[in-house]
């Protein structure tokens, strides 16, 4: 299996390498030069595997080049549940299933995704991305400085699946101001001496960019040994799809297909969903499910990707303009020619804009849905399930659910709408909603009292490079 870049001019790499380098250096994403394919039987033989066995069947198709027994050791400790463990909660899973669905009618499912150490989806990629870069580093006698930025919830995964480790600094940039009090503190209140917090005088967009120039200055790269925990890292995607696996199979796949509403902001965790899809899975609908930051939903329903600017919401997480992992879609969209990928995102930073051609247009459409949902909605659905069903939403996950609802085609096939956090992440729109406080997870509840620790910078790519190269 070879990696290639969706700008067309970097060499193919091996998961390996692609899992270190994040970026590639034309400035492009790493894709696999083939979709690895099953066929509906074995699709069907996975249904009485646990999580961490579906995982391992799933992820072991992309990283060939790791000794079989060592993917296996490195999943089951990412997956493991503190139910089968006499180990510290720290790291762990707290449910059985590791994703399991909660039905809400005859028809409809949430996945819940928040059961892990961070209370987000994230977890399942991080705790997993952690300790694949422990393996790699270790095994090569290397450090690295991990780089990552957050709309929220990375952060603290990321944090979470690389503190204290041996090799590893981990530097993590969020939104000054925009992110919760609890995603905050679950970054600043970490005390291990590797994590380095920033918090940037600008939006996640800005946070990104720096990311991005960062890993963009070859020099200053390979200097410091960067290696990438966003999305735009290859192992991030390949860990969230074998939850679409496992939903999917326990409602009837693969004698009946799915559909899937996806809260999105960066385009990873759905497209995930659109990997799973090309590997064989049955889905009968992709939805993609935005806050008022619609700039996917405006682009699907006028073909233009156009940025605007980031307005505030109750689902911070997904207070986006720039989607990067929309560029991996498009590289597929636009027939996997690099140079073509090249020129719209030369264009898209200059213009802030670009057109879609019509016949990658045409297949964006038969691809995926999209609804934007506003905080009226959102806060809307938080009610009205909790009076329904009892189940308290946080904001991303009643997004998704919204659009979910009024997207679908098929009312017979299950829909699944991802609960990506846990509510207790936003206590203060719950509560706004419903009247009721949720309660963080016991190995939480000292969260708030904690002493914070972190940096602010103003929104400047110099001041990031000389705070790394003074502090680590």
């Amino acid at each position: 299996m070879r990696y290639l870049s969706t700008r067309g001019s970097a060499p193919a790499l091996s998961f390996e390498d692609t899992v270190l380098a994040g970026l590639a250096p034309d400035g492009g994403l790493y894709v696999p030069e083939t979709v690895p394919a099953f066929s509906m039987p074995e699709i069907a033989a996975m249904q009485a595997m646990s999580y961490p066995e579906l995982a391992f069947t799933v992820i072991s198709r992309f990283a060939g080049n790791i000794p079989p027994e060592t993917l296996e050791a490195i999943i089951g400790e990412s997956y493991g549940t503190h139910l089968r463990s006499s180990a510290s909660q720290a790291g762990l899973f707290r449910h059985a299933a590791v994703a399991p669905l909660a039905q809400l009618d005859a028809h409809t499912f949430l996945l819940e995704l928040f059961h892990g150490p961070t209370l987000a989806f994230k977890d399942f990629a991080l705790q997993f991305l952690g300790r694949l870069l422990g393996y790699m580093l270790e095994k090569r006698g290397e450090k690295a400085v991990i780089v990552g930025a957050t709309s929220g919830d990375t952060g603290s995964a990321a944090i979470e699946g690389c503190r204290g480790r041996e090799g590893m600094e981990i530097v993590i940039l969020h939104p000054y101001g925009r992110v919760s009090d609890v995603q905050r503190r679950q970054m600043t209140t970490v005390t291990d001496g590797n994590v380095h917090n920033i918090a940037i005088e600008g939006t996640f967009d800005d946070c990104q960019d720096i990311v991005k120039a960062l890993f963009a200055d070859a020099a200053f790269r390979d200097r410091h040994h960067l290696a990438a925990v966003n999305s735009i890292n290859w192992a991030r995607i390949v860990a969230q799809i074998p939850y679409y696996f496992y939903a999917a199979l326990q409602l009837g796949a693969p004698a009946k297909a799915v559909s899937f509403s996806v809260p999105t902001g960066n385009f990873g965790d759905i497209y995930a969903g659109y990997m799973a899809k090309k590997m064989g899975l049955p889905v009968s609908q992709l939805i993609i499910a935005a806050n008022r930051n619609d700039i996917l939903a405006r682009c699907l329903e006028s073909g233009v990707y156009g940025m605007d600017k980031v307005t505030p919401t109750l689902s911070p997480s997904m207070d986006i303009q720039v989607s990067s992992n929309f560029e991996r879609l498009l590289f597929d969209l636009h027939d996997r020619n690099g140079k073509t990928i090249d020129d719209r995102m030369a264009r898209f930073r200059k213009e802030k804009q670009f057109t879609l051609s019509p016949s990658a247009w045409s297949r964006f459409k038969a691809e995926f849905s999209a609804g934007s949902v506003n905080d009226e909605d959102t806060k809307k659905t938080i009610a009205d399930t909790y009076a329904a069903s009892g189940v308290l939403l946080d904001p991303h996950s009643a997004v998704g659910l919204t659009a979910g609802q009024r997207c679908r085609r098929d009312t017979s096939a299950p829909l699944v709408a991802l609960a990506t956090a846990h509510p207790a992440k936003f206590p203060d729109a719950v509560m706004a909603a419903t009247g009721v406080t949720p309660a963080l997870p016991v190995h939480l509840q000292d969260l708030l009292r904690k002493k914070e620790r972190f940096d602010t910078l103003k929104n400047d790519t110099v001041a990031v490079k000389k705070y790394i190269e003074r502090s680590l």
